[in-house]
């Protein structure tokens, strides 16, 4: 058991206004509710949960066929996934606050949830590329897209994933979210390649946080440091990672739920717990990554206790309650945080952890 001693490194500082926040920004919200209008609410429901179905089933967005289909897709899973890209981008941000990308390439982009998630995140993106096969999709998106100043003018081609990174131009952020999980593993290795080909700074892929997408994010994962990338998050090392079956690497994202998201979902809470893992890998190597929150802490009056995944491996971090300013923050932890680790001994407490600053 190894005591560590850690802080939050942005939260409770107040800094949290730089992140992005996990509900879907107003303009996308506008365009649409604009496109819902007259649209028959229990229609889109029976579409929705049809076509959720075909995803559990292993099937891709081949089944959404009409622009009816694509606004049920849209209304029930744009928030979650935007939710998910924009926690991502986040953690991205917290390590690397200097990235600054002018040109994003969004590869299986759909109704373009992460482009609008990475628009919100990096004001400094000038050029978006987007790639997908599904025309419906596509139309969907570029509709969405057409009231945005900076959005209406974006590429959005379509074409297979292969074909179309093949001819699409390498750009400084690329972005995968939801999308290897639907192609089979050969496939899945041949984009991988493309993908970092196509990366100049930093590659995104998100996916859903099951053990099937862990397994595929750690393939991914592993085939590109071996090709030179680097872990930027949420991973504090380039190693091999330390879980072992039946655990695995994931996190959680609540959101907020319109109304139109809890009628087509016949939900009766007002917000959505998405669960998601991701791995960005960037060009550069990282000058210092801090240790990442694995699970929600154990907080008693005595300690608070997190399970961390650290430079070396797995730890319990256990801040007494007696060391106040320190257990104070180590009590705003939350699962996926970002931690800096630093290995240190209290005075006169041999073996004990003490927390220091960022």
């Amino acid at each position: 058991m190894l005591r560590i001693a850690a802080t939050l490194s942005h939260k409770g500082r107040g800094e949290e206004d730089e992140m992005t926040a996990p509900d879907l920004p107003a303009e996308l919200k506008a365009a649409l509710d604009t496109k819902l209008r007259g649209l028959s609410r229990n229609d889109a429901a029976s579409r929705a949960a049809s076509i959720s179905q075909n995803y559990r089933d292993g099937g891709g967005s081949g089944g959404i066929k009409s622009e009816a289909d694509a606004l049920a897709y849209a209304v029930v899973r744009m928030p979650a996934t935007y939710a998910a890209v924009t926690a991502s981008l986040n953690a991205l941000r917290e390590i690397r606050p200097e990235l600054a990308p002018a040109s994003l390439l969004d590869v299986g982009a759909g109704p373009g949830t992460a482009t609008w998630a990475a628009t919100e995140a990096f004001p400094s993106l000038t050029h978006f590329t987007l790639l997908d096969a599904n025309s419906t999709l596509r139309a969907l998106a570029l509709d969405l897209c057409s009231g945005s100043a900076r959005l209406r003018d974006m590429a959005y081609q379509r074409g297979e994933a292969r074909a179309a990174l093949v001819e699409a131009k390498a750009a400084d952020l690329v972005i995968a979210s939801y999308m290897i999980g639907e192609i089979d593993d050969a496939e899945r290795k041949t984009l991988a390649d493309l993908m970092w080909a196509k990366t100049r700074d930093t590659l995104l892929v998100v996916e859903a946080g099951t053990p099937a997408g862990y397994a595929r994010i750690i393939a991914l994962r592993k085939r590109l440091i071996a090709s030179g990338a680097h872990v930027a998050a949420p991973c504090p090392h380039d190693g091999e990672c330390p879980l072992t079956a039946p655990d695995w690497c994931h996190f959680t994202q609540r959101l907020p739920r319109s109304r139109a998201h809890k009628q087509l979902k016949s939900a009766e809470l007002p917000y959505e717990d998405e669960k998601f893992i991701y791995v960005a890998l960037t060009r550069a190597p990282i000058a210092q990554r801090p240790a990442r929150v694995l699970a929600q802490p154990v907080v008693t009056k005595i300690e608070v206790a997190a399970k961390l995944c650290t430079s070396d491996g797995l730890a319990l971090a256990r801040i007494p309650h007696r060391a106040k300013p320190d257990y104070a923050r180590a009590k705003r932890w939350r699962w996926g945080d970002a931690v800096m680790e630093k290995q240190t001994l209290a005075p006169g407490r041999p073996g004990e952890g003490a927390c220091e600053g960022y």
